[in-house]
């Protein structure tokens, strides 16, 4: 018996047509549902999304938009192959490959600096396309990644990303073609991800009267709360460290969890010996990991008193458990990082030139690593200084580049700041006299600059600079950059 269908004569190039033989070929096949390509979370939650485009074995990137924030969620026959967010893709790939960094040995500070250089900030990419996707992929060509390893960076990417949209309250979605060029590294199960991520975020949630967010910054305040000797004793690295770096990112300088990183600290925050300021933009952005007071008086209690074993917080050594990946080996689990950097003594030197200012925090007795910053723009000097002057750095800062030299022989600092454009002196040559001193061979120099081109960055490659940041740049921007090579 045959079915015959008969459409009317539709004009305007059988648009509806062409519509409608998608809906019967859509609504013939086994089990799968219809979903709209466009909608809001009015009547669909996060979680329901990724439900359904498992369901629909759909192909698809999902794209979804909340609070000035797009997600992007790349789905493969129900399989996820990549999720990431518009907030700092590449902070969150550094922070990732330096966590693994036992795992993925070949990816040095090196190569690290070359793909930024290569892939961030760059204008060509499609609407719906990751530029640090596209970095890892370069990786695996240039075989500074087996594929094996890969798969387990994005994986843990995949994590960080789904936890904070399944956070998000009210957004809309778009369905949008998935890229036929897009590689495909591995295929994760959704099922298994979002049952991670959930785990995770209700570990959060008992934290939830006191933190609302991994990306908040915890600031110690030196008074007679923090010599209560009921409380265990904080690591003294950990304590140099815990000035203007968030929770997230202390937990990879001190190679922990962020979890148990976030225990260790959560007395002293209780207590009020530690304070919490807000995320710095735009990780103020993404949503809050509890909004209300989710911990009860009883369970705030045992959390003081150092009962903390109620939190299922799972060991470094079981993360990838649960998480199943199609690649082509099995993984081993790596290790977090093992070493952190040492800090260097205390600086106590003043001087009063002219050209050449030094600013140090004299809060604490801290140990500081001192930055020069060289600029002969008096205007972006102030702004480093005023984005520094509450951290744990001593700046120095020059506005005459051809004393700049000199200067540094005698500060030997930690970590310069060099503008590319000055007058007497450009920043590449000045780099290149910098680097052909034996004394600052691995020193970091990164080049502050207006210029966007990417002839300019391979340039400050040549001459041997370690990174490059881009004017205008935020305080978040300027101090990733130095977490980034002083951690």
């Amino acid at each position: 018996m045959f079915m015959v269908i008969i459409f009317p004569v539709i004009s305007e190039n059988n648009l509806i047509f062409n519509l409608f033989q998608e809906y019967v070929d859509l609504s013939v096949k086994k089990n799968v549902k219809i979903m709209k390509n466009i909608g809001t979370f009015t009547r669909l939650s996060p979680q329901g999304l990724l439900r359904q485009l498992t369901n629909c074995y759909e192909s698809t990137c999902l794209q979804v938009f909340s609070n000035s924030v797009s997600w992007l969620i790349y789905i493969e026959q129900g399989k996820i192959i990549y999720a990431t967010h518009s907030v700092e893709p590449f902070d969150r790939l550094e922070r990732q490959m330096r966590r693994l960094s036992q795992e993925v040995p070949l990816v040095d500070n090196e190569v690290r600096t070359q793909m930024r250089l290569m892939f961030e900030n760059e204008d060509h990419h499609l609407p719906n396309q990751s530029p640090e996707y596209e970095a890892i992929s370069w990786l695996i060509t240039e075989k500074h990644l087996l594929s094996t390893q890969a798969a387990l960076l994005i994986q843990e990417l995949v994590k960080e990303v789904i936890e904070s949209f399944l956070l998000i309250k009210t957004g809309t979605y778009e369905l949008a073609e998935p890229l036929n060029n897009l590689p495909k590294i591995c295929k994760l199960d959704i099922n298994n991800i979002v049952e991670q991520c959930q785990n995770q975020l209700q570990n959060w949630r008992y934290l939830g009267r006191y933190i609302s967010s991994p990306y908040q910054r915890p600031y110690l305040l030196v008074s007679s709360k923090f010599y209560d000797k009921r409380l265990p004793p904080l690591p003294e690295n950990l304590i140099n460290w815990m000035k203007g770096f968030s929770l997230r990112h202390l937990a990879i300088i001190m190679n922990q969890d962020e979890l148990q990183l976030t225990l260790s600290l959560y007395p002293y925050i209780v207590k009020g010996s530690i304070v919490l300021h807000e995320p710095d933009p735009p990780f103020d952005k993404l949503p809050k990991t509890c909004v209300n007071s989710l911990l009860s008086a009883e369970n705030s209690t045992e959390l003081v008193r150092g009962k903390l074993l109620t939190l299922d917080v799972a060991p470094s050594t079981n993360i990838h458990r649960e998480t199943s990946i199609v690649a082509e080996d099995n993984l081993a689990v790596p290790p977090l990082v093992q070493d952190v950097a040492e800090l260097p003594k205390t600086v106590d030197e003043n001087i009063n030139d002219d050209s050449e200012k030094v600013k140090i925090n004299t809060k604490t007795t801290q140990k500081t690593y001192k930055i020069i910053s060289v600029d002969d723009s008096p205007t972006i000097l102030k702004e480093i200084s005023r984005y520094l002057e509450d951290e744990n750095f001593a700046l120095v800062t020059i506005n005459e580049p051809v004393k700049a030299v000199m200067s540094i022989i005698r500060h030997k600092p930690d970590l310069i700041l060099l503008d590319l454009n000055m007058a007497g002196i450009d920043g590449y040559e000045l780099c290149r006299i910098i680097r052909n001193n034996s004394m600052f061979k691995t020193v970091p120099i990164i080049f502050v600059t207006s210029n966007k081109g990417i002839i300019d960055k391979v340039k400050a490659r040549f001459v041997g600079a370690s990174g490059y940041l881009t004017k205008p740049f935020t305080r978040a921007e300027l101090l990733k950059m130095i977490f980034m090579h002083l951690a």
